[in-house]
């Protein structure tokens, strides 16, 4: 069966020219540009890549940009590999996910490990590779970089255009939902280049993560589904309520209360690292603000604008 890729991005110089050079054999490669100013689309077209430029004057999101790829392929291409432009695809990886596919009719879609490329370049991007890091085996979701069936993915109608963040996993969910299998594997997928080195940056990224943990548990929180609900509760438990409450605790009663958060670092710690348990903590307060920033949007009907952190 034959495999083309789609891979999406915007200004991402040398990462996108290593990502689309990772590509030779596999045809076609569609790159669709969200605005580069940088040469992305010479160097894209130079690699005999098609590039599809998109609307800017429409709210930009990756599943759009995704769904413009996907529609610029050949009607009868079997699979498709998905590929963020800061991504390098390993050597090997679509030999194994082919092999796994060809076996298992049942399952649509394919991931492997991805890992970042400098996780010894800051904390975040440690935090990053260590996320990725998810159980093999039959999976409920996959990330941005994926092997996907194409007859799959349109009978589900592909991505949902007005998602700002978590529309893999949305996809998911419709894909399990018409009879079809997700799979983790153990191969190495790909490098990612995350380049997260301020503490800015990896707050807005958690910000991003609440607001798709509301959307998505809106879109498919009811039974049995549960879709991100927890997470949900987590982020407004943690990061909003409980911090509202502790305050006023510690301002009547003791300031001693606030040692829940420590106590919970504390607790979580052998699950991971100290470092890892103290941000998971820590993080719950952007997702929190992500997800009222959510609930806030969708009440007073404003229109998608991306949460970026790079």
């Amino acid at each position: 069966m034959s495999v083309a890729a789609i891979v999406i991005g915007r200004n991402e110089g040398a990462r996108l020219i290593a990502c689309l050079d990772a590509l030779e054999g596999v045809a076609p490669v569609i790159y669709v540009d969200s605005g580069s100013t940088d040469g992305s689309v010479t160097a894209a077209q130079t690699r005999g890549a098609r590039v599809v430029s998109l609307d800017m004057q429409l709210p930009f999101t990756a599943a759009r940009a995704r769904n413009a790829g996907l529609a610029h392929l050949p009607q009868d291409a079997g699979l498709v590999q998905f590929l963020d432009g800061d991504c390098v695809m390993q050597a090997g990886w679509l030999d194994a996910a082919m092999t796994h596919l060809a076996a298992h009719p049942e399952t649509a879609v394919v991931c492997g490990r991805r890992r970042e490329m400098h996780p010894e370049a800051s904390i975040y991007n440690a935090l990053i590779d260590a996320e990725w890091d998810t159980p093999v085996g039959q999976a409920r979701a996959c990330g941005g970089d994926a092997l996907m069936r194409v007859d799959a993915l349109r009978a589900v109608g592909g991505y949902r255009d007005d998602l700002i963040a978590g529309e893999e996993p949305e996809l998911c969910v419709r894909l399990r939902q018409a009879g079809w299998k997700i799979w983790r594997l153990e191969a190495e997928m790909t490098a990612h280049d995350a380049q997260i080195t301020r503490f800015s940056q990896w707050w807005r990224r958690s910000m991003r993560a609440g607001h798709a943990f509301a959307e998505g548990a809106a879109l498919h929180g009811g039974a049995p589904e549960r879709h991100w609900v927890r997470e949900t509760q987590r982020a407004l438990l943690w990061g909003a309520a409980l911090p509202l409450v502790l305050i006023v605790a510690a301002l009547l009663i003791s300031p001693w209360v606030l040692l829940i958060y420590p106590l919970q670092v504390l607790r979580l710690s052998p699950r991971g690292t100290p470092m890892w348990a103290f941000f998971t903590v820590l993080g719950k307060i952007p997702e929190a603000l992500g997800a009222l920033w959510y609930y806030w949007r969708r009440l007073r009907g404003g229109q998608i604008r991306l949460i970026e952190y790079k």
